[in-house]
């Protein structure tokens, strides 16, 4: 293996470490399930959505928690989350339809994304507030709820590429939203459309974990409010989407150990960490480090409802120098969130079998082949570094990894991941993997928080593979329980599936 392993053990907490403790039963689903199958843990996102609330409660701001469903489509999750306060961002006419079904009410609904005619007139049909990014999409929207005779339809304008005063700070550009530099003609319909729109605030959406350009974003949106109020309109809301992250590994010195040994490896100073030599964005030209590191920051102590904290303590230079929550309390205006990712924090894992492990002749990492896809675990579609857990096929073993099979070596090891394609290309990681103990066929590795993006938004049923089953689990108390996810409800805990 060469040098100390360099693990990334992934941050567990109770419900996960728990359910990860339970090795018969983890078993026991894949047995019958089959492998790659993913447990979501519906209960979790309620504690999560808590978190978020806890940072209103203790800002006394009013506003909604708009889960992104793009996030994960899982049917017991969105049930779970329609019997709390909190609604859904929907982005499709699929998601929409999804959310009305799972017991959303339309006041609990925000539509957003790209949006065909069908999504448009689902939306204004069912009073969903409509997210409109641009002069054409409100004029279409017109157009439909004039020739259908609908309810006159809330909206939000989705605006984007806002600046500071003094010293210039341009907020990254985004596909979607209108520049505020284009606002006039956009506020001009507006008030034009009175009768058929009602203007309930404005939003963005930025993909970045820049606090300093959400802050500025947020400042933008609150000086379109008064240009608003200004008009005579009277929006009472700003939307500022998701981004708000996850901490994914336990252990921060770990990240920074390993991205020092990337560079070292990509540098060729110490021996290869990735299959092929990939570099994760990085390159050598000539003994000088190029490129930049493609990789979520796995490690981030600020992160989810933290986050939202520090960026609504974030001073507004440009409007006297007042936190970003003191200005909207000050306004009375709403704030609204759309967490995905953040709200799905240990919300659920992935499991995978072993099938085969092979030793290299050249006395390299060892090749393990898994009963899954590279997109059944899209943890590096999304630049997500983190060790799975060994969960050995012996019922007495440790579910953390620590425990060892019968004849197997307990030593650390490193390891390729590879899919069930016959691809070159299907690696479920490019880096090699440092495991605790050498993998045998029928251990299960589990990869821990996978509920956020991770699950189905890159699923495929390339050669005929079918895509990962779903379940969902819940505790009683000192007892996991389960079922299908489409046939998970609020109500199904009292007598589910054991």
């Amino acid at each position: 293996m060469g040098g100390q392993p360099l693990y990334l053990e992934p941050r567990l907490e109770s419900r996960l470490r728990s359910l990860l403790n339970s090795p018969v039963l983890l078993h026991t689903l894949t047995e019958a399930l089959g492998s790659p199958l993913h447990v979501v843990v519906p209960d979790q996102l309620a504690d999560n959505l808590q978190q978020f609330r806890s940072v209103y409660g203790a800002r006394h701001l009013s506003g909604q928690v708009f889960f992104a469903h793009k996030a994960n489509r899982s049917s017991a999750l969105l049930r779970r989350l329609a019997a709390t306060d909190a609604g859904v961002d929907v982005a499709s006419l699929g998601e929409l339809q999804h959310a009305l079904g799972a017991g959303l009410t339309p006041d609990r609904i925000t539509a957003t994304g790209p949006k065909n005619p069908e999504f448009l007139w689902l939306a204004a049909r069912t009073s969903v507030t409509v997210s409109l990014d641009t002069r054409d999409e409100l004029e279409q929207l017109v157009t439909l709820v004039r020739k259908h005779a609908l309810p006159r339809t809330r909206v939000m304008l989705r605006l984007s590429e806002f600046e500071t005063s003094g010293v210039r700070v341009l907020s990254r550009r985004s596909r979607f939203g209108t520049a505020v530099r284009e606002l006039d003609p956009l506020l001009e319909s507006v008030e034009r459309y009175g009768d058929v729109v009602d203007l309930v605030g404005v939003a963005y959406h930025l993909d970045t974990t820049s606090l300093t350009e959400k802050a500025t974003a947020l400042e933008g949106c609150l000086r379109v409010l008064e240009e608003c109020r200004s008009r005579g309109l009277r929006p009472r809301a700003v939307d500022i989407g998701g981004g708000f992250g996850v901490n994914y590994l336990a252990d921060g010195g770990q990240w920074e150990r390993y991205t020092t040994g990337l560079t070292e490896a990509v540098l060729g100073t110490r021996p290869p960490l990735t299959y092929g030599g990939h570099g994760y964005g990085l390159r050598n030209e000539a003994g000088t480090l190029r490129g930049a590191l493609g990789l979520y920051p796995a490690h981030r102590p600020v992160a989810g409802a933290r986050y939202l904290d520090e960026l609504l303590a974030h001073p507004a230079a440009s409007l006297g120098g007042s936190p970003l929550a003191a200005l909207l309390l000050d306004h009375l205006y709403d704030l609204h969130t759309e967490p995905g990712r953040a709200l799905l924090d240990q919300c659920g894992l992935t499991l995978t079998k072993v099938l085969e492990v092979r030793d290299q002749d050249s006395g390299g990492p060892l090749l393990v082949r898994l009963a899954a896809k590279a997109d059944d675990v899209a943890l590096e579609e999304h630049g997500v570094l983190m060790d799975p857990v060994v969960v050995p096929r012996d019922a007495h073993g440790h579910a953390t990894g620590s425990g060892s099979a019968p004849g197997t070596a307990t030593e650390p090891v490193g390891t390729y991941l590879f899919g069930s394609r016959c691809l070159e290309s299907d690696l479920i990681t490019r880096r090699t993997v440092f495991l605790p103990r050498r993998p045998a066929p029928g251990d299960l590795l589990a990869f821990a928080n996978t509920a956020g993006y991770c699950m189905d938004f890159h699923a495929t049923r390339a050669q005929h593979q079918p895509v990962a089953r779903k379940v969902a689990a819940w505790q009683e108390g000192d007892t996991w329980r389960w079922c299908l996810d489409d046939q998970y409800w609020p109500t199904t805990p009292v007598g589910g599936a054991q």
